[in-house]
């Protein structure tokens, strides 16, 4: 019996506006990409809490994607401006406990832009693949 090989998990937090209706495009399309990935629908990218972030990577996912709008197309203004900030900080705070930085991206997808969402995610898997499992949620479990 063969041994299963190893899938990335990759947890995808995506804006209601245009990242979300981005995915929907590619699926509505069939445009290909891994099954891999779980999404979360938010109202925006800036309502991605750093902690929540943090809890991905804790419960066992070895990359983490945060998508909205375009920047200066965003539905609330400049909440896709408040997030490149806070993700900004939070991406030197993961490189500083080690997670290498292709395990957290942030991009940028508009509604139209179906085959963009799907290149995106592939692109992600196969990055994470070749990092191997995330020791994030381990190390997390020996500090508790």
């Amino acid at each position: 019996m063969p041994i299963k090989e190893w899938e990335p998990r990759i947890i995808a937090f995506l804006c209601h506006w245009c990242s979300y209706a981005a995915a929907d495009l590619a699926g509505v399309s069939r445009y290909s990409y891994p099954a891999n990935v779980s999404i979360i629908r938010v109202p925006c990218s800036s309502r991605v809490n750093p902690q929540m972030i943090l809890r991905a990577f804790a419960g066992g996912a070895d990359g983490v994607l945060v998508a909205g709008c375009h920047l200066g197309d965003c539905h609330y203004v400049k909440g896709n401006f408040y997030a490149r900030r806070r993700f900004w900080v939070l991406r030197k705070l993961l490189e500083f406990v080690g997670v290498e930085p292709v395990r957290f991206q942030v991009h940028w997808i508009a509604g139209s832009e179906g085959n963009k969402f799907a290149g995106t995610i592939a692109e992600m898997v196969e990055e994470v693949r070749s990092l191997g499992p995330s020791s994030f949620a381990r190390e997390v479990e020996t500090l508790a």
